[in-house]
């Protein structure tokens, strides 16, 4: 069936500010779904508070409005179009996650589709009322004969209680209508089981919970379906989860396609996914199906369906190639997968299941570091606040690949000295998944625990277990050996097996460098392979490139073509984390589109599948790697850019300025010296004194004996931090000797050899924030923002006001002066953040960053202005600040609205201090101070201030 013609305007809701379980995968899905209805000529009409995505930004659809998620507002925009003469047809909730969902179904309760004569499309709402009311979902699976877990929903404290008396334990305890298993978990025993329940039946906004038998152990894996209007059924995906059932998904290991998953019993699942989906609604759109199995008799049970896309969806579009949520969005409008193209080949039909000749893994990334005290134990609930994903040829290769991408200090799985060797601890972790279990069973095998120990201990597949075992065989194998004798052949099996030069250094004592030009000498070079969502059948349209390397006889060298276009590296940002998010995505992908509009070939290097800066379709090409330095090394050496851009990518891109510019590659904007100038304070503060900029009195020492001697000079409090990172990792105001001198042993440990910044801490100061873009010569200030919170609160977790709300007029111009004179030292080519403590009417200079910040998606939206696009045009040396002609829309103020996930981690106090605990933000428009949102968080400005 072709397009509705009675569907001219649609209204999509978006997923609001990022929490843990709700991620920057509907940024991707929303963003994606929203070009996919604009290249049908739909008006896309689109709600959602969170100012960090590219999915609220002027380029994704034809009306944005940045408001809160609530019915009110929803109303008022039906009621705004329905004036202009334009009222919306329809509304598409599936690409919002779970909050678009609830809202879209209370707005049904409250009649609001029916008086506006809106039709919901690409899910129906008894299919969302079934799959997550869980006795609904459980009734409705025993009528369509499909096996689920022994239980029943309890609407009672009672109810609960008879209901595990019935079943028995160890059982599982999950809430309805919530999202990243919020509230549930495992109950082993009677004791824990009314705290469990109580939980529960809190935690589900119905008051519902499933009490049900558990399967912990079992296999477990998903499907990623999509189904148009005519009935037709694809696959996308077969996924499989590393971590048995008892882990959340979001929190495990992931790996595409399955790999022990019989054709026998993928077919089953397969039968019972598409009588699933059908069984819950006859909408067009896309699925996602959860199963278990049992290992002992593989009996199929089915856990659960979600009517919607999905952080699985958006990791199954990057495994692929294939882009569930713009197809998705062109059936929900009413095309049938066979009249649609498969947009990667551009000439075969989207009416076809991807098959793929590599594989896929993809690694959490989590911050409990962030959250002392926190329960590190992984279950029911989602704990990460991001992912990484690698592609390889096999297994060990994405492993190891997914492994560099996580930025935790780590080489790969192993071989870099940072091994647990304490039998016991091991044990404990392998028996108690944590974060860092997938290292622990790779040295579970280094120390010679026995394979059935490991086994019975992770209820792991022995298929994967087996991966990992070989790589210690293949390091002994190596360890045999010094570099100048070891064979091609078992170097050039450590490279197809995902080793970085590092690791393998390691191995052989020796440098990463020395190994580099051995393994060039022997001609074992990376070549580039196609994403192309057929297995290399039809020729792919879309240049989407993995890395791996090829044996001579093992098939084709690169497919990877360069151009002699001039070219420019954009360097991402890597895996989402607290104090590194999805606004330095935003930033990539405008430095993308900017560098191609200033007529560059624009490439792209990340490796976070759920953003947009890693969908095929931004960059001219994309290299899904890790942000990895032998990574982009190598895909420079192959490409051969005009320079590299680094200050759109968070730390994540600017911690490889130091090696680029030692390697003589050029860094785009500005310099690798003036990078480092603002992270030296040795450096930095004799600018500020040459400049006469204030700053609070500062020194940096590198052992605890020297801090005690220097905060004698200093005098208390001091806020004590390490230089290069970002979200004020391991930042802290101390108040004496002792505290001091703990800190700086802990920073040591955690980060040898860095320099440690003491400032003395101006209590009771209030902070500012400046952001600028200059050319070099000429500096213009975009914003300056005011945080309600005082100083000693890190930027991202304050409140903030854009303009400020109560600085008089010659602290606004002191912060102005100081940040264009700074801007101008240090010969800034791009953008630049200057922060600011004041105190007595006098602006302290705090810290300067001469990149992208997490304020300036914020002042875009705010504003109305597109600054990154400028920014990257000074850099590239394109334009001038004299070419551009700057109105930003001014009227009232924009609240920045710090957003936390706590509720995952309850024991841990909420105290706020320098270092970052914020997983999003959101963005709040008022038009006066009086304004009662404002008044209530101007009053608890004070209310979190710690240590």
């Amino acid at each position: 069936m072709p397009k509705n013609p009675n569907i001219k305007s649609i209204l999509i809701i978006g997923s609001g500010p990022i929490i843990i379980g709700q991620a920057c995968e509907f940024d991707y899905a929303g963003s994606q779904a929203a070009r996919s209805l604009r290249e049908e000529g739909i008006e896309v009409v689109l709600i959602n508070s969170n100012p960090a995505t590219i999915m609220t930004d002027p380029i994704s659809a034809d009306h944005v409005y940045l408001l809160p998620l609530e019915k009110k507002y929803i109303i008022e925009i039906l009621e705004k179009h329905k004036a202009l003469g334009r009222p919306i047809d329809a509304v598409l909730p599936t690409m919002g996650g779970q909050t678009a969902l609830n809202l879209a179904i209370d707005c049904d309760k409250a009649g609001i589709w029916k008086k506006y004569d809106i039709e919901i499309i690409g899910v129906d709402i008894k299919a969302i009322e079934t799959t997550e009311d869980r006795e609904k979902f459980r009734l409705k699976m025993l009528e369509l004969d499909v096996n689920v877990c022994k239980g029943r929903t309890a609407r009672s404290f009672l109810e609960g209680k008879e209901i595990a008396q019935e079943i028995g334990f160890p059982l599982v305890i999950r809430p309805s209508f919530t999202l990243g298993g919020t509230g549930g978990g495992i109950v082993e025993n009677e004791k824990d089981f009314d705290q469990a329940l109580n939980n529960g039946l809190h935690a589900s906004p119905t008051h519902e919970v499933l009490v049900e038998q558990s399967v912990y152990g079992w296999k477990e894996y998903e499907l990623e379906l999509l189904r148009d209007g005519a009935g037709n059924f694809i696959i996308i995906c077969s996924i499989e989860n590393f971590d048995p059932m008892g882990v959340h998904t979001g929190d495990s290991i992931t790996v595409a396609p399955a790999m022990t998953l019989p054709d026998t019993l993928y077919q089953q699942m397969r039968d019972l996914a598409i009588k699933m989906m059908d069984g819950i609604g006859k909408f067009a759109g896309g699925c996602n199906v959860q199963f278990s199995v049992n290992p002992a008799d593989d009996k199929i049970i089915a856990i659960e369906i979600n009517p919607r896309v999905s952080r699985s969806s958006a990791l199954a579009s990057k495994a692929t190639g294939y882009p569930i949520a713009k197809i998705a969005a062109k059936m929900a409008i009413g095309y049938n997968l066979d009249e649609l193209i498969n947009p990667i080949t551009g000439s075969t039909s989207a009416f076809f299941e991807p098959s793929i000749d590599y594989v896929i893994v993809k690694v959490p990334r989590w911050n409990f570091d962030k959250f002392q005290g926190a329960d590190r134990t992984l279950g029911l609930q989602m704990k990460s606040v991001g992912e990484a994903m690698g592609i390889g040829r096999n297994f060990q290769e994405a492993l190891q690949k997914a492994c560099q991408s996580l930025e935790i200090r780590r080489n790969g799985l192993g071989a870099d000295g940072r091994e647990l060797r304490d039998q016991e601890a091991i044990k404990h972790s392998l028996a108690h998944p944590s974060w860092d279990r997938l290292f622990h069973i790779y040295d579970a095998f280094k120390i010679g625990l026995s394979f059935k120990t490991i086994q019975s201990l992770t209820k792991i597949d022995a298929w994967f277990l087996r991966q990992i075992e070989e790589m210690i065989e293949l390091e002994h194998e190596i360890e045999k050996f010094d570099l100048t004798e070891l064979p091609k052949e078992l170097l050039l099996t450590a490279k197809q097996k995902g080793y970085a030069d590092r690791q393998i250094a390691h191995l052989l004592h020796t440098k990463e460098s020395k190994v580099y030009d051995r393994r060039k000498e022997l001609g074992i070079k990376r070549v580039y392979k196609c994403v192309d969502t057929c297995a290399a059948e039809f020729e792919a349209k879309t240049p989407y490139y993995y890395s791996t390397f090829n044996s001579s006889q093992d098939m084709p060298d690169n497919e990877s073509i360069v151009s002699n276009k001039k070219k420019v590296v954009v360097l991402g940002s890597g895996p989402n984390r607290i104090g590194q998010g999805i606004e330095f995505d935003y930033s990539c992908v405008h430095g993308v589109l900017a560098a191609k509009e200033a007529g560059y070939e624009t490439i792209m290097i990340n490796c976070n599948p759920e953003t947009v800066s890693t969908d095929p379709d931004i960059a001219d090409k994309l290299y899904f790697e890790p942000v990895f330095w032998e990574h982009v090394f190598d895909i420079i050496e192959h490409e051969k850019p005009e320079g590299v851009i680094v200050q759109l990518g968070g730390q994540t891109a600017l911690k490889m300025a130091e090696k680029l510019d030692k390697y003589g590659i050029k860094i785009i904007g500005t310099s690798y010296n003036s990078l480092d100038w603002a992270e030296d304070r040795g450096r930095f503060s004799p600018l500020l004194e040459e400049l006469e900029i204030p700053y609070p009195k500062f020194g940096t020492v590198r052992t605890a004996d020297a801090a005690v001697e220097l905060s004698r000079t200093l005098g208390f409090p001091l806020l004590v931090r390490p230089s290069y990172v970002l979200g004020g990792q391991n930042m802290k105001i101390v108040i004496n000797e002792k505290e001091l001198e703990q800190h700086v042993v802990k920073i040591l440990r955690d980060i040898p050899d860095n320099n440690i910044l003491l400032d003395h801490f101006l209590e009771g100061a209030l902070e500012a924030e400046a952001d600028a873009i200059c050319d070099g010569e000429d500096a213009y200030i975009i914003g300056v923002m005011e945080h309600i919170e005082p100083a000693g609160i890190h930027s991202g977790d304050s409140h903030a006001a854009l303009p400020p709300f109560d600085l008089t007029d010659d602290v606004i111009r002191q912060i102005n002066e100081y940040t264009r004179k700074i801007a101008l030292a240090m010969n800034v080519k791009g953008l630049i953040n200057v922060q600011f403590a004041v105190k007595d009417g006098i602006a302290y200079v705090i810290e300067a960053n001469p990149r992208a910040s997490r304020t300036v998606p914020f002042i875009c939206k705010a504003y109305q202005e597109p600054y990154v696009n400028y920014a990257t045009k000074l850099m590239l040396g394109d334009k001038k600040l004299s070419d551009f002609t700057f109105n930003p829309v001014k009227k009232g103020w924009a609240i920045k609205i710090p957003v936390f996930s706590f509720n995952k981690f309850p024991n841990v106090n909420k105290e706020l201090g320098p270092e970052m605990k914020s997983t999003g933000e959101a963005i709040y428009f008022i038009d006066d101070l009086q304004d009662d949102f404002f008044q209530k968080i101007y009053s608890e400005r004070n209310l979190y201030l710690s240590r």
